[in-house]
């Protein structure tokens, strides 16, 4: 046959250039595609994902060809987000806000430049629902192949919806819809509760057991005689039922553990998973007595060996029969670098007997003396299934600590067992010996073996190697020797350190012979490599340290079964199941599919806030609506309208639903003839969170609702009066960005009645930005409106229009609008102790006992009578020159620091008889009507009130608060607590050092005393009053308090000027008090009650805000230069060495005397303690530490800083003052008798210098001990540094190489510093251990309850149990 011309064959050199040609040709191809595509415009596309599919929204950035088709586009999108495509919709997007809901056409081959695409700007998107319907989310095909990364994976696998066990495994965002859709490998995971991944490992294990699973299947539960919920064989049915047929990836394990009787903080509580083995058998055998499965547990994983000690000399043997469930198996044995390489290694060790000779001989009962002796084990019965438990878990006795041994350990995939059987010796003399003694000396030497095992019930369910002669014993097991097989299906694997980590199981199916990992809630196929992986170990040689630099993930617990094939059982099929199992399967899968509907129903529920204004309450009452997407809009109104619970108050036609922004108090737009529409089209889909709100409108019957259209911005518009100087309530008008000026005055004028010719109209922007709008042609937007607005408008014929706007009355009126607040001010009860009568300030205010007098005085003339405002304008005037006087009489100075609380008042004449009824009258006799008690009277009321606060019980305020130096006050707390800041110091600043304050200058920071104290004067230097302000707006009436505010209490409801300062609003509650404002105190009242005093006098209320309450308190409140102070009492040698004693007031240039003689009579009336000045001292105290020693001549902020809220020490001397200089230090020093086991109490040593050489000389004069013999060390933690006698002797730093204190490691340039001294010839007292155990638990009686360290003590882990009743106060499980 000739070839056509296309067919005929080309020679190998032709045929080798052709496709060298089409290559090339190609690759041309492939270049100018390339620079065509190069030289194309690009459009970026940004796709907000806005749908509830996932958990959390992406946002996917694409960077296409402009000629991309639509169709491109979507499959782009799909593969990026990992969506279905067809699914979703796109549609644009303007940055946050949709513009255009109508849906790209995802079909359409039109290129994206022609469907609006541009090229060189980000252009938005946002992925929507397809018709009311969420995207589908792409399933991933990983269980195409077996070598895919995911089913491959083996290890701590990330758990969903769960913490990890520790710290060290965190955990992984998954999709909701994943954990409902069932693993590809058919197997169901179990749920991680918090940390119970151990749990869950051993429960797989024996649900992929097919002879555990199939007897767990034939006992059946009867409901008459059990609770469900606390019998555990049923639980794990239903378990194990829910394992096999559910479709969820994943499922509880809540009801397996409450038939344990654990409670929730059980599952934060990890054990060991060999542990739980054992106690959940233990539970099952108490719970299957009298039941077909009572001997399950037995008959499949209990084992017998022999405990056996034979004599070397005459061959007796003594033994007694042992069962085991697990075999532990050593890592590393005791004192051995060496780890064991396999199993079968750990397993010839184990049966290794050992000999006894030496000290630990063995008194033979036949010899009748002690011989040498071997000991050892014998496996006499292996169980059908196998359990091996790796031993990782040691303790190291050089740290003390718990470790875990990750050496490596291989383990085979069939394990024979045959060559662990040790036949006995056959000599003549042991045969005799061991049938002897098995039947008469046996028992006696055998612990009575338990009635449980002494027959031989069980040996056929396994193999028994015990047999009444030794013939019989050689050939059974030369028979059975070939059927001790056993084959591995089970690797429990634990990742992490002895502290903690995480157990996952890997497990073979018996079904497919296909190994599985069981992590938690995924299922994944894995190869007999990854099993290889669980050895432990690293490649390199094993040595001593192999295990610290070894992998944490091993294998801790193996478990085989007996390859028999005339035992090995399969799994039921569905048709085998008993009557009782499959209406059990059919009861769940009902469940399954009835929590499937519901989950489908939230799944398809819109959830949005909604709020409602009430008709009648007037309040904004605020809701979640539920409503399913298929709703209509008509049907969610009647549901709305139930849940806000109207019936009573307005007809159901007069309600609607609008699209609301509560946020900026927006009505976005209403749904006209959209009644029928269902509320997902509505919506924009079922989300999990919405960017918008609903609300519930209402209207009369006799009105209409106004249609709000997309794109409306709302307004409210306040009208002003400046005759009456009121706002009215707001009007709301809803006007378009793009109106102009004089548009929108037509439109208020149309909604208000007021003329626009005359109209001014003020935007109020944001806070204090208040805008005049007089550019009529301007539009809205230009002027800065935004979706909600607030304006205020004034159209009358008045000057006012003329003036500048910022001189005019109504920016003056709306400047003080937007900056007055309400207050509610409670005023205190008339004292009987009161050092100043009130008679002068109840006539010009009202007597405090007719309040509503004094209020209605203040709001308008009646008669003759003067304001509230003029009053106080008259009153301020009297004190500022009653304050002038006296700086006249004191000097030019001007310092106002160095007057008593009386001096303002000294010169007043006594009190007139006649009183004048005009209110002018009253006003010129204010200073005379002000009479004072002596100033012991008054010093004698300041501490009673100090009483009334320390006695009140209030909160620490938060430390932000108290840190900040921008807050407007200093919060002084009023249970005068110390609060601590995070450092553990106070919140006083911490006194220098003495011995370094003697070349310092003054300390220039925020915290002196005019700016941190709080005491700023009331008056400046030139004598005008401070709260002489421009913004003294202030207006009162009488407030009636809610009902558990204290009966007979006196409110004020104030309005005042925020940026009115403390003093100016202190002297305008002087009137309603009752005394100067130098003798009350404010305290502002927070959340809870808690009260904290307001003393910076120089600034403004701009930190409070409105119905914030305030109490006043009678009481002297600080002067300039003075602080208040917490004195405490140091105790150094009682088991709480702080006590505190009582609040001071310390000044500015005071001497410390001087301060000693002031708290003398305190001391002697508020804490019964009867001083003198030289019998105690004052000294720094930081924290709880002892510091400085103050001596009598230092002066407060010249040699000694203090600060408000400042604390010091107050101790008492037993003799006379040893400190008389500065070079001096003082130490406490404490004697440690290390032959008594005991330390003495505390005694002072006073040092001229800072040499050691000198405190060892103290120290001996002191103690009589030599002083070569001295040692000392420094004591270590806050004061009293207190140690644990058993650690004192070793752990401190014993006589440091030092000549002088003040260097390294010591350090000590302080008064106050703790030091342990001892005789280093004393030697330590011998304990017994039963004397140490005791003397432990005494001292940590003694540091515990002194707060301070205790000896390290690891973890301490809770107990595993079960409880078979389901109640944890009884504990019946077998140990």
């Amino acid at each position: 046959m000739v070839p056509s011309e296309e067919n005929q064959l080309v020679p190998k050199e032709d045929m080798f250039w052709s496709c060298r040609q089409s290559t090339l040709a190609e690759m041309k191809k492939k270049f100018s595609q390339v620079e065509s595509a190069a030289e194309e415009p690009r459009v970026l596309c940004i796709i907000q994902d806005t749908t509830n599919s996932k958990t959390v929204n992406e946002r996917v950035t694409l960077n296409v060809p402009a000629s991309t088709p639509l169709k491109k586009l979507f499959e782009d999108v799909a593969s990026k987000v990992g969506y279905v495509n067809g699914t979703f919709d796109l549609v644009w997007g303007n940055g946050d806000n949709v513009t255009d809901m109508t849906p790209i056409d995802q079909n359409s081959d039109k290129s994206i430049l022609d469907a609006g695409f541009e090229p060189g700007k980000k252009n938005f998107l946002h992925l929507t629902d397809k018709d009311g319907e969420q995207p589908h989310i792409m399933q991933e095909e990983s269980g195409a192949t077996e070598d895919s990364a995911q089913d491959r994976f083996i290890g701590p696998l990330p758990r969903e919806g769960s913490i990890s066990c520790t710290s060290d495994y965190v955990s992984q965002s998954y999709s909701y819809s994943s954990v409902l859709s069932k693993s590809e490998t058919g197997y169901v995971g179990l749920v991680n509760q918090a940390m119970t991944c151990y749990l869950n490992s051993l429960l797989q294990t024996l649900f992929m057991t097919p002879e555990f699973r199939n007897a767990l299947y034939k006992w059946e539960f009867e409901e008459s005689e059990e609770d469900p919920v606390t019998s555990i064989p049923y639980q794990l049915q239903r378990l194990f039922v829910l394992l096999q047929t559910s479709k969820k990836r994943a499922i509880e394990t809540t009801d397996v553990t409450r038939s344990f009787g654990w409670d929730s903080s059980e599952a934060w509580q990890q054990h060991d998973v060999q542990e739980l083995c054992r106690v959940m058998f233990d539970a099952l055998e108490q719970k299957w007595k009298q039941t077909e499965q009572a001997d399950l547990i037995n008959q499949l994983y209990q084992g017998k060996l022999k405990d056996y000690v034979r004599c070397l000399e005459c061959g007796y043997e003594g033994w007694r029969i042992d069962t085991y469930l697990d075999i532990p198996l050593v890592i590393r044995p005791y004192g051995s670098n060496q780890a064991f390489a396999s199993v079968e290694e750990a397993l010839h060790a184990f049966i290794q007997p050992e000999i006894l000779d030496g000290p630990n001989q063995y008194f033979c009962e036949r010899c009748k003396k002690k011989c040498d002796a071997r000991k050892g084990l014998r496996f006499l019965h292996f169980p059908y299934l196998l359990t091996l438990q790796l031993k990782r878990f040691d303790f190291d006795y050089t740290t003390m600590h718990r470790i875990k041994l990750n050496d490596r350990m291989t383990f085979p995939e069939e394990l024979d067992m045959s060559i662990f059987i040790d036949v006995e010796d056959e000599s003549p003399q042991t045969e005799s010996c061991t049938d002897s003694g098995a039947e008469n000396e046996g028992s006696c030497h055998s612990d009575q073996m338990s009635n449980d095992f002494s027959n031989d019930d069980g040996v056929d369910e396994g193999i028994c190697l015990e047999s009444n002669s030794a013939a019989e014993r050689i050939a059974k097991v030369g028979s059975e020797k070939n059927s001790l097989l056993y084959e591995l299906f089970s690797v429990m694997v634990h990742s992490g350190s002895a502290a903690g980590g995480h157990y996952y199981a890997c497990i073979k199916s018996f079904s497919d012979d296909q190994w599985y990992s069981f992590n938690d809630q995924h299922v994944s196929k894995i190869t007999q490599d990854d099993i290889k992986k669980t050895y432990g170990g690293s490649s390199g040689s094993r040595g001593y340290y192999s295990s610290a630099f070894a992998s944490s993930t091993n294998a801790y617990m193996l478990i085989y079964r007996l390859k028999d094939p005339a035992r090995n059982a399969k799994f039921l099929e569905s048709h085998e199941y008993p009557d009782h199992i499959k209406q059990l399967v059919q009861k769940e899968r009902e469940l399954e599919e009835q929590e499937k509907r519901q989950r489908e129903i939230e799944r398809n529920t819109c959830k949005i806030k909604l709020f409602c204004m009430h008709p009648t309450k007037q309040i904004m009452m605020e809701n979640k609506l539920e409503v399913h997407k298929d709703r209509t809009l008509k049907e969610a109104v009647g549901i709305a309208y139930k849940l806000m619970d109207l019936e009573e108050a307005v007809p159901l036609d007069c309600c609607r639903l609008v699209k609301y922004d509560e946020f900026h108090d927006y009505l976005e737009r209403s749904y006209e003839g959209e009644e029928d529409t269902p509320m997902g089209l509505l919506l924009g889909g079922v989300k999990s969170t919405y960017m918008f709100d609903l609300l519930l409108e209402t209207r009369r019957p006799d009105q209409i609702f106004q249609c709000y259209k997309p794109g409306e911005v709302m307004v409210k518009v306040h009208v002003v009066d400046l005759k009456t100087e009121s706002v009215a309530p707001p009007i709301s008008v809803r006007a378009y960005l793009n109106q102009t000026v004089s548009e929108f005055k037509q439109l208020i004028s149309k909604a208000t009645h007021l003329p626009a010719e005359t109209m001014r109209v003020v935007l109020e922007r944001c806070y204090n930005d208040l805008r005049l709008l007089n550019v009529s042609s301007k539009t809205l937007k230009a002027e800065g409106f935004f979706r909600s607005n607030k304006v205020f408008i004034e159209s009358s014929e008045s000057l006012d229009r003329h003036v500048t706007y910022t001189d005019s009355h109504l920016w003056k009126l709306l400047d003080r609008h937007a900056n007055t607040i309400r207050l509610y001010v409670s005023l205190p009860e008339k004292s009987p102790g009161s050092q100043f009568r009130q008679s002068v300030y109840q006539k010009a205010s009202g007597d405090l006992g007719n309040l509503d007098e004094a209020c209605e005085r203040v709001k308008g003339p009646a008669g003759n009578m003067k304001s509230v405002e003029a009053i106080l304008e008259e009153s301020t005037e009297k004190l500022k020159s009653l304050s002038l006087q006296q700086q006249q009489q004191e000097g030019d100075n001007g310092d106002s620091s160095k007057s008593t609380e009386a001096s303002d008042f000294e010169n007043i004449e006594s009190p007139s008889n006649e009183i004048d009824s005009s209110a002018s009258v009253e006003n010129r006799e204010l200073e005379n009507q002000i009479q004072i008690s002596d100033p012991e009277n008054l010093q004698s009321e300041e501490r009673s009130d100090s009483d009334v606060n320390n006695d009140r019980s209030t909160s620490s305020v938060d430390s932000d608060i108290l840190s900040s130096s921008h807050s407007s006050d200093t919060l002084c707390n009023v249970d005068n607590a110390p609060i601590p800041l995070a450092n553990g110091l106070d919140s006083h600043s911490i006194t220098s050092s003495r011995r370094s304050k003697a070349n310092q200058g003054k300390k220039e920071t925020w915290d002196t005393a005019e700016e941190d104290s709080g005491t700023d004067s009331e008056y400046d230097e030139s004598g005008k009053s401070r709260g002489e302000t421009q913004y003294v707006y202030f207006k009162s009436e009488p407030y009636t308090a809610d009902e558990g505010s204290g009966e007979g209490q006196k409110w004020l409801m104030v309005h005042v000027d925020k940026r009115i300062t403390l003093s100016a609003f202190k002297q305008q509650l002087e009137p309603f008090v009752g005394v100067p404002s130098s003798h009350f105190k404010v305290f502002r009242v927070y959340a809870s009650n808690q009260e904290f005093e307001s003393v910076r006098l120089n600034e403004t209320l701009s930190s409070f805000s409105d119905d914030n309450k305030i109490t006043i308190r009678l009481g002297r409140a600080l002067k300039k230069g003075e602080y208040r102070v917490k004195v405490y009492q140091l105790l150094v040698n009682e088991p709480e060495p702080c006590k505190f004693l009582l609040d001071a007031v310390f000044a500015k240039g005071m001497t410390v005397r001087q301060s000693k003689e002031e708290l003398l009579p305190q001391l002697r009336e508020q804490c019964g303690l009867d001083l003198t000045i030289d019998r105690f001292r004052l000294r720094k105290k930081t924290w709880k530490n002892p510091g400085t020693v103050f001596l009598d001549y230092h002066i407060y902020e010249e040699d000694i800083n203090i600060s408000s809220n400042w604390e010091v020490f107050l101790e008492i001397l037993d003799g006379i003052e040893k400190m008389k200089s500065m070079s001096q230090l003082a130490v406490l020093s404490r004697r440690w008798r290390p032959s008594e086991m005991k330390l003495d109490s505390f005694q002072e040593v006073v040092l001229e210098s800072s040499g050691v050489e000198e405190l060892k000389e103290k120290l001996s004069e002191l103690s009589g001990i030599p002083l070569e013999n001295i040692e000392f060390a420094k004591g270590r933690g806050t004061f009293p540094c207190d140690i644990s006698v058993l650690e004192i002797h070793q752990d401190l730093d014993w006589n440091p190489k030092v000549s002088t204190l003040n260097v390294w490691p010591l350090y000590i340039c302080d008064d106050g510093a703790v030091i342990f001294y001892r005789d280093k010839t004393e030697e330590l007292m011998e304990l017994t251990d039963e004397q140490r155990n005791e003397l432990m638990k005494k001292e940590s009686s003694r540091l515990q309850k002194t707060g301070h360290r205790v000896t390290y003590s690891p973890r301490k882990e809770k107990a595993l149990k079960i409880y078979l009743d389901g109640a944890p106060n009884k504990d019946l499980t077998q140990d």
